[in-house]
């Protein structure tokens, strides 16, 4: 059931929690927590105080900043003063902070006192100069501060009611080089609370959510900032994941709801069991998406956990979700779930774009009122990717006769080996099953007669992994074909915010070492 009462204007939702739930704690991380109320009057007074200073509907304002209370507080605030939010991961290299604020021209920076002066170098490269303001317990000493804005404002903020126009330019992930600014909407964002979170997540207002989740990721900030609004709902967010951190505030028994990505979940469970941790305190649903949940792990996590893990599927030019396991009823594990109500999914051939039969891999392509609006500046992306109201994930995916879905690698990265395709998925899947793998990734290398073949990065744990045994458990496990043709240990596997793994970047070590 679409819940039609959480798609509404930011202001509108702010007005009706201060008036129901004034005293409830929205957000809270280890430096501050704020209020219902006082989340509504701080980023009234900012928005008003940003007009003031000349900031019109559909300028754009970068948050650069960590995880955190000021980092909602700031996209809040810009979302009610009419501008467009641009995120930027604070672990951003100098390059990729400079592409963001030319490529979506950022008017205005909220960022620390700290990175003052690398922004200022950045800018000046750029040839731009956008206005910067800080946030911080620091910020007042250093030019104009969040705190000054939010005080002293007379006016009252626009608070558009036009939900429908761009609000975000989110970053993709850049797993395959670089990124491309998606445009999406609030309605769309909204729409994944309403037909998503609320419904079949059951998330409500009594729940408690410890978040480790980059906000500036799509997956944070619809799931950990809009859709934690909408609804209602308390949040901690950490700064950065930790699991021992993670683990000691879980059993702390406050919380009922904990986001991830598959990684996150891979290192709880491996620190949970060096500790005999077989509880997460009082959480009823554990939460995955941004990368693809190997089936080993989820059905470990509960079977040593005794609670739910759901998967679902999600990308950034769908406003994230587009399948979700259910909370109620069977599900095939390694599945991501069933369409989010509401949302059109078809599989089909990527030559023909005919649907391909239950069972059979084909390209998974999507429609529904959570589509992005195209990509920033980029016109011939945006026609190839949107056809006919259709968005071309690029991503592999089955489908079982009961309509659960399951991704199985996307189309650039499928391995195509003598005329045999490989999904790098598959092969991760077998090895990160070996006792003494902590992490891997599959990536495709040239070879002189078969075409490609599977080359493997592993990490190990502990350099207790021997490299005949893993070969051995590979043989055991998979077709010949598919056994990789060079493995490498890597001290880490380089991944997006999200739990991406970036394959170019592995392709590009390899090519500097040959």
């Amino acid at each position: 059931m679409l819940h039609v009462d959480l798609i509404a204007p930011i202001g509108k939702l702010l007005d009706r929690h201060a008036k129901e739930r004034p005293e409830q704690v929205a957000y809270w991380d280890a430096s501050r927590a704020i209020t219902y109320a006082e989340l509504a009057g701080n980023t009234a007074a900012i928005a008003a105080n940003l007009a003031k200073a000349g900031v019109r509907e559909g300028d754009r304002i970068a948050i650069y900043l960590p995880n955190g209370v000021d980092w909602i507080e700031a996209c809040i605030a810009g979302l009610r003063a009419g501008a467009v939010i641009v995120p930027i991961s604070f672990d951003a290299a100098d390059g990729e902070i400079s592409y963001r604020l030319t490529d979506a021209c950022c008017g205005i920076v909220i960022t620390t006192p700290a990175r003052k002066d690398l922004i200022a170098k950045i800018s000046l490269g750029a040839g731009i100069s956008p206005e910067m303001i800080y946030a911080g317990r620091e910020a007042q000493h250093d030019g104009l501060s969040m705190a000054d804005l939010a005080s002293g404002a007379s006016a009252t903020p626009l608070d558009p009611d036009d939900i429908d126009s761009t609000s975000f330019i989110i970053y993709t992930s850049g797993t395959t080089g670089r990124a491309k600014g998606v445009l999406l909407s609030l309605r769309g964002m909204l729409w994944i609370a309403a037909a998503c979170w609320s419904p079949i997540g059951e998330l409500s207002s009594k729940d408690v959510i410890l978040s480790p989740l980059p906000l500036f990721h799509s997956y944070g900030l619809n799931l950990s900032v809009l859709s934690v609004l909408a609804i209602g709902a308390s949040e901690h967010v950490m700064e950065k994941f930790s699991p021992q951190q993670a683990l000691e505030l879980l059993q702390s028994g406050k919380y009922t709801v904990f986001p991830g990505v598959p990684t996150m979940f891979h290192y709880l469970l491996h620190k949970a069991q060096e500790s005999g941790i077989e509880r997460l305190g009082n959480l009823r649903l554990c939460i995955s998406a941004g990368a693809i949940m190997p089936a080993t792990l989820n059905r470990a996590f509960e079977e040593r956990f005794k609670m739910p893990l759901l998967d679902g599927y999600g990308i950034t030019e769908t406003s994230t979700m587009v399948t979700m396991n259910w909370l109620r009823g069977e599900r095939p594990i390694g599945s991501c779930g069933l369409p989010v109500p509401g949302l059109a999914v078809r599989i089909v051939d990527p030559s023909s774009l005919e649907d391909v039969p239950f069972g059979e891999e084909g390209e998974l392509i999507v429609r529904g009122p959570n589509l992005m609006k195209g990509y920033h500046n980029k016109p011939q992306e945006t026609a190839a990717a949107l056809r006919k109201g259709w968005y071309h994930t690029g991503d592999l995916a089955k489908s079982d006769p009961s309509g659960y879905l399951t991704i199985t690698g996307r189309i650039k990265e499928l391995i195509i080996r003598g005329g045999q395709n490989i999904a790098p998925a598959e092969i991760e899947e077998v090895v990160i099953r070996h006792p003494h793998v902590s992490d891997c990734a599959v990536v495709g290398i040239r070879h002189a007669t078969l075409g490609e073949v599977p080359c493997l990065f592993v990490v190990a744990k502990r350099d207790e992994l021997d490299l005949n045994a893993l070969m051995d458990h590979c043989r055991a496990n998979l077709s010949s074909y598919k056994i990789p043709e060079a493995t490498h240990f890597v001290p880490e596997i380089p991944r997006t915010g999200s739990g991406k793994i970036m394959r170019f970047k592995l392709i590009e070590a390899l090519n500097q070492a040959s």
